[in-house]
C-alpha cells in the first residue's frame, strides 16, 4: 500500500516520535548547499516583478478582452512569484543578501501593500517547535477537522484581501496616529499574514519597530494615492489591479490550503510530526512550480530545514529521498498534486457535516 492510499486515515500527529536518523541526515547531507546565492535571488525577484507589472499594464491598457485577460494571467503568476519572496526574507540571515529586503519592499511589498513586516516576526512562530499546530501558531488551523463551510470561507476571505489592505493602509493606519486604541488594535489584529483568527501580535520593538515605521509610511502613502487615482485615471486601472491582486491572493490561499494536512488539534508536536503534517509535491509533476514557486513545492522539506535557501531545496530533496529510500518517513510527506490534496481535505470536512 502506498502513502497516497493511506492519507485519508486520521493522523495521530501529537503521538509521532522523532525519526532521529532522518533529522540527522537532513542536517548532515545539506550543509554544503545552505548558502543563499545573490546571483539567483536578485534576477529571479527582479524579473518576476518586471514581468508582473508589465502584465498588469497590458491588462489595463489593452482593449481586446482576450489580450487583456492573457496579460492579467501573466501578471497573477509573475506577481505571485515576486510576492512569495517575502517567505525567503523571514528565513535568510539579515546579512546574507545586502539590500535585498529594502529592494523587495520598494518594488513589491509596498506597491502590493504587503510590506515584509507583515510576515517577518510572524512566520518564524509557525516554525517554533513548541508552537507549530497549537493555538499560538499564527499560520495554523485544523482545517481538515472543521466544517465544510470553512473551506469556501477560507477562499472568500482571500478574495477580499486587496480591499482590506487598501482600507488598512489608507484609512486605519493614518487614523491610528490620532487614535491610540485603534493603532493598537490595527497592529495586534490586522498587521500579520496569519490565518489563525485568535492570533494577536505583540508591539514591535527596537530595530524592527524602525523598519515597520518606514514600511507603514510607504504603504499608507501608496494606498492613499491608489484610492485617489480614479479622480484622474478613472476606475478601470484600480479595478483591474484589485482583481489581479484578488486572484493572486486566492491562488496563494489554495497553496496554503495544501501546504499542510491540517490534522492537528492543538497539541505540541515533534519535528517529525510537523514534517509529516506538511507537504512536498516533487517532480515529475510540473504544475507545482507554478502554484508553489520559490521552493514552496518542497514545503515539508522546508520544515526540516527552515533556513535552506529556496534554490537549494530541490537538491536537498533529491539527496534526502535517495538517502532515506522509498517507504521511509521522509517519503511519506510527498504527494502528487494540488487537486488530490484539496479533495482529501474536502472529504475530511464533509465527514464532519
Amino acid at each position: 500500500m502506498t502513502v497516497y492510499e493511506t492519507i485519508e486515515a486520521p493522523a495521530q500527529a501529537a503521538g509521532i516520535a522523532d525519526d532521529k536518523a532522518m533529522l540527522r541526515a537532513a542536517a548532515e547531507l545539506t550543509r554544503d548547499i545552505a548558502t543563499a546565492r545573490p546571483a539567483i535571488y536578485w534576477p529571479d525577484m527582479l524579473l518576476s516583478a518586471l514581468v508582473g507589472y508589465a502584465g498588469l499594464a497590458g491588462a489595463i491598457l489593452l482593449d481586446r478582452p482576450w489580450a487583456a485577460l492573457l496579460c492579467a494571467a501573466v501578471a497573477v503568476l509573475a506577481l505571485y512569484r515576486a510576492l512569495l519572496f517575502i517567505h525567503e526574507l523571514t528565513h535568510i540571515h539579515r546579512d546574507a543578501l545586502p539590500g535585498f529586503r529594502f529592494a523587495w519592499n520598494l518594488l513589491v511589498g509596498i506597491p502590493m501593500l504587503i510590506p515584509s513586516f507583515m510576515y517577518e516576526g510572524v512566520h518564524t512562530l509557525h516554525h517554533a517547535r513548541t508552537r507549530y499546530g497549537t493555538a499560538e501558531d499564527p499560520e495554523y488551523l485544523p482545517l481538515a477537522l472543521m466544517k465544510p463551510w470553512s473551506l469556501p470561507t477560507f477562499l472568500v476571505v482571500a478574495a477580499l484581501l486587496p480591499i482590506g489592505l487598501l482600507l488598512r493602509s489608507a484609512v486605519l493606519v493614518p487614523l491610528g496616529l490620532v487614535i491610540p486604541p485603534l493603532r493598537r488594535l490595527v497592529w495586534g489584529r490586522a498587521s500579520a499574514l496569519a490565518i489563525n483568527p485568535s492570533f494577536e501580535r505583540r508591539p514591535p520593538e527596537g530595530e524592527f519597530a524602525r523598519m515597520v515605521l518606514w514600511q507603514e509610511l510607504g504603504a499608507s502613502l501608496w494606498a492613499i494615492a491608489l484610492l485617489a487615482s480614479p479622480l484622474w485615471l478613472g476606475w478601470r486601472p484600480l479595478a483591474i489591479a484589485i482583481a489581479v491582486v484578488a486572484v493572486t491572493a486566492v491562488f496563494n490561499q489554495l497553496r496554503t490550503l495544501v501546504a499542510h494536512l491540517w490534522q492537528n488539534e492543538g497539541e505540541a508536536m515533534t519535528v517529525t510530526a510537523q514534517y509529516l503534517d506538511s507537504v512536498n509535491v516533487p517532480p515529475p509533476g510540473i504544475w507545482a512550480e507554478l502554484w508553489a514557486p520559490v521552493g514552496l513545492r518542497y514545503h515539508a522539506t522546508h520544515h526540516l530545514l527552515p533556513s535552506m535557501p529556496y534554490h537549494a531545496l530541490p537538491e536537498a530533496h533529491r539527496r534526502l529521498a535517495a538517502h532515506c529510500g522509498t517507504g521511509s518517513t521522509y517519503h511519506q510527506a510527498s504527494y502528487p498534486g494540488m487537486a488530490m490534496l484539496i479533495g482529501r481535505i474536502a472529504r475530511s470536512t464533509m465527514r464532519r457535516a
